[in-house]
């Protein structure tokens, strides 16, 4: 990956040729994937990166060939919750080989880069317009990342795109055939008041809304299994109603859900009899089938 010292190195000779050679690449790369669904939240905190790790985990179970793009570069979660954070990335022939997490899903995090917990994610470049500099060398990235990672075949790939609004424009350019997004939120008034504004700014890219999710509605008793509240807000399924969009469904809160994040193990894998577990599985199977996907998919 390219530092701005050595783009600006380079004088502008032959930027045009790599960039279509880089489009190539990406090209070539998705030509070998079946769908790209994209999980985003304008709000932070709502368990956008844990439901995406869950998601990919049912998808696998349900014998799709899944990967997992980490497109949180600064915070970036899913190497710890699918247990590939002591794999390195490697060189191979065909491209870096991505990390392999519970059931071969294949991930790709910048945490896999960093040399230690503590390490900050930073970018050498201008004095002036620093964070005008961040968004372009956050996307030059991820644009690596699709287009030098040996996917291989795949039914799913599946990005998680970190908090903000700005981010789903910025990955439709890399990847203009996404197929389709799902927007989190939870029952609260402020986190529908953010989501709010993603529904709108994703409706704005053309990308398909693939439906909206109400996470931790609800906390699952740990002796009963009873779910009991947890927020107090206004109604998400009204929420898509009024965008138009389909309300995929709500997921209660389970304590085990940190613990099997935090352990590397997805939740629906150990626990999908719980109702927590039985809601992702559900939403898992409806994106399944809007999205027109079977186990035989792969390119």
């Amino acid at each position: 990956m390219k530092r701005y010292r050595d783009i600006a190195g380079d004088g502008g000779s032959n930027i045009l040729q790599q960039v279509a050679a880089q489009r190539e690449r990406v090209d070539a790369r998705l030509s070998q994937i079946g769908r790209v669904v994209a999980v985003l939240s304008g709000k932070g905190g709502v368990g956008k990166s844990t439901l995406t790790a869950n998601l990919a985990a049912a998808w696998a179970l349900q014998g799709l060939a899944v990967g997992v793009l980490d497109a949180d570069l600064n915070g970036p979660s899913m190497a710890t919750m699918l247990g590939v954070r002591r794999q390195t990335f490697h060189l191979t022939p065909e491209g870096v080989a991505p990390a392999v997490g519970p059931l071969d899903i294949r991930v790709m995090s910048m945490d896999g880069f960093l040399p230690s917990d503590g390490t900050p994610v930073t970018w050498d470049g201008p004095s002036r317009g620093t964070f005008i500099w961040r968004g372009t060398m956050e996307m030059s990235v991820l644009r690596e990342f699709v287009s030098d990672t040996a996917w291989g075949p795949l039914d799913l790939l599946v990005v998680d795109l970190p908090p903000g609004n700005e981010r789903l424009p910025h990955l439709t350019d890399i990847i203009p055939t996404l197929a389709g997004v799902v927007v989190v939120t939870i029952p609260t008034e402020v986190s529908q008041l953010v989501v709010n504004k993603t529904l709108t700014v994703a409706k704005t890219t053309g990308v398909p809304i693939l439906g909206l999710v109400e996470n931790m509605a609800g906390y699952v008793c740990s002796s009963c299994n009873a779910v009991g509240g947890l927020f107090e807000g206004g109604e998400v399924s009204a929420l898509a109603v009024a965008h138009g969009v389909p309300f995929l469904g709500s997921t209660p809160f389970d304590g085990r859900i940190a613990r099997q994040s935090d352990g590397g193990v997805p939740f629906v894998i150990e626990h999908g009899e719980t109702p927590a577990g039985r809601a992702i599985l559900a939403i898992a199977e409806s994106l399944r089938s809007v999205l027109g996907l079977t186990s035989t998919d792969s390119p």
